[in-house]
């Protein structure tokens, strides 16, 4: 590799390591998106311009309709959509990944050796089985799959399936430029990639879109040693220890390990006896009334969950909280690890709203001040409100830590309806003594408190 070529690449990985560390916050993430951006179309075009004149024009012309398409649809795509962009664009990774390895197979350079072509076939595998799995991933988010579809001896089959993948990925060594095999081996990888995730039910998106992220870079990374590339050495293994990272973070904020995620098909079925049933009833309130208890609060928490997100009600919810500001109430924000359908997905619906960083907090640093608010207002929220996390032993859900927002002084829960939520599971919480419902609509539910408020 020539040495402009190495220090550019140096200097790139450099902007995505800086890039990445002000990810870290939200008052820096913009500008870490923009430096490792910046880092990514400095080793495109350094790339291209190494490669001069091989293959310019189909290159320029793919980065050309590529970049339109991108730019055209992030800026369009509605937040609730947010999670579906995310994972379409991150198989989109996969599958690049896995292009580069079937090429390299078809046509390996005489100095790759079985260490390279074992890199190649292993890249493929995870680029592959990411592509297609971030795709059903996709269709189950945007409505068009079922949460979830199981059937029986599915882990069995899976596993045959996988045997079968690995089995084929053994003969590409001994045979890389073998046509058939290679088809063989794509085939079962990308079908693999798609019965692994058919199980997985809506309430665990955030984790499986978080762990496709990391094999998309592992896939990346693999590939780069392929074709002797740092840029892509190094992004790919950033991209991989980050993703792999917020993986086990999110599983750790369910309270369940990674293999859990994937292979229990949690919220697939029907609960466990004793896990389903509540006794009571819902008691609902008017928005009058909750505006009232609102209104003449010390206190609030607001607790956002996927359908604050679905009724695009973050604006509302804002213009919520400076009244009740302006009136002397001090309202926080509560913010649960895996809230939403992506990693971080209600921190990025409040900023867009313009809520302040400093009125978002964790869970580990506001759940104590719950048992000691006036009101906790829950915004299309449910697993992470769920008290049977803590005192049912049958629930699903069991042991993964949740908001208290049960402990409040007082509960309003805004909810489109009388169901059990995303994941299918019952809820405690709307059956509690201090638990009041107001049904309907997040931003119009919302819209109805401000104008009662401002009664007041």
């Amino acid at each position: 590799m020539p040495l402009f070529l190495e220090i550019v690449y140096f200097a790139a990985a450099i902007l995505f390591i800086v890039g990445l560390k002000q990810m870290s916050s939200p008052v820096t993430a913009r500008r870490g998106i923009v430096w490792a951006g910046l880092g990514m179309v400095v080793a495109v075009l350094v790339t291209a311009v190494g490669l001069w004149p091989a293959n310019f024009v189909l290159m320029t012309l793919a980065l050309l309709i590529g970049g339109a398409i991108a730019w055209s649809t992030s800026r369009v795509v509605p937040m609730t959509a947010m999670p579906q962009m995310v994972a379409l664009y991150n198989g989109m990774g996969g599958g690049s990944a896995a292009c580069i390895a079937a090429l390299e197979l078809l046509h390996p350079e005489a100095e790759h050796g079985l260490t390279v072509l074992a890199l190649a076939v292993l890249g493929g595998l995870i680029g592959t089985v990411s592509f297609s799995g971030s795709l059903v991933a996709f269709a189950k988010l945007q409505g068009w799959l079922d949460r979830s579809f199981v059937f029986p001896l599915q882990q069995l089959v899976n596993f045959g399936l996988f045997t079968l993948t690995f089995l084929a990925g053994i003969g590409l060594l001994v045979y890389p430029q073998s046509e058939a095999l290679l088809l063989i081996f794509f085939l079962l990888a990308l079908a693999y990639g798609v019965m692994m995730t058919l199980p997985i039910g809506g309430a665990d998106m955030p984790v499986v879109i978080s762990l496709y992220n990391a094999l998309t870079g592992l896939a990346v990374g693999f590939e780069g040693f392929v074709l002797d590339n740092a840029a892509m050495i190094i992004a790919g293994t950033v991209v991989g220890a980050a993703g792999s990272l917020l993986t086990q973070l999110m599983a750790r904020a369910m309270n369940r390990s990674l293999g859990n995620v994937l292979f229990s098909a949690f919220g697939a079925g029907p609960q466990e006896e004793g896990a389903a049933g509540e006794e009571g009833e819902m008691k609902e309130i008017g928005p009058v009334d909750a505006a009232a208890m609102l209104a003449y609060a010390a206190d609030v928490i607001v607790i956002p969950g996927y359908g604050m997100a679905v009724g695009q009600a973050q604006h509302k919810v804002w213009e919520l909280t400076e009244l009740l500001e302006a009136a002397g109430v001090k309202v926080r924000f509560a913010i649960h690890p895996v809230a939403g359908r992506m990693p971080g997905h209600m921190n990025v619906l409040l900023a867009e709203a313009g809520v302040p960083y400093d009125k978002i907090y964790d869970l580990e640093d506001i759940n104590a001040d719950l048992p000691h608010t006036d009101v906790a207002l829950v915004i299309g929220a449910n697993d992470v409100v769920n008290p049977a996390a803590r005192t049912e032993r049958a629930s699903p859900i069991y042991g993964m830590p949740i908001l208290d927002a049960d402990r409040a002084r007082n509960c309003i829960v805004i909810k489109r309806g009388r169901g059990k939520g995303f994941s299918g599971i019952e809820n405690g919480l709307f059956y509690a003594d201090n638990t009041r419902l107001l049904f309907g609509d997040g931003q119009q539910a919302v819209a109805r408190l401000i104008q009662e408020v401002k009664r007041f």
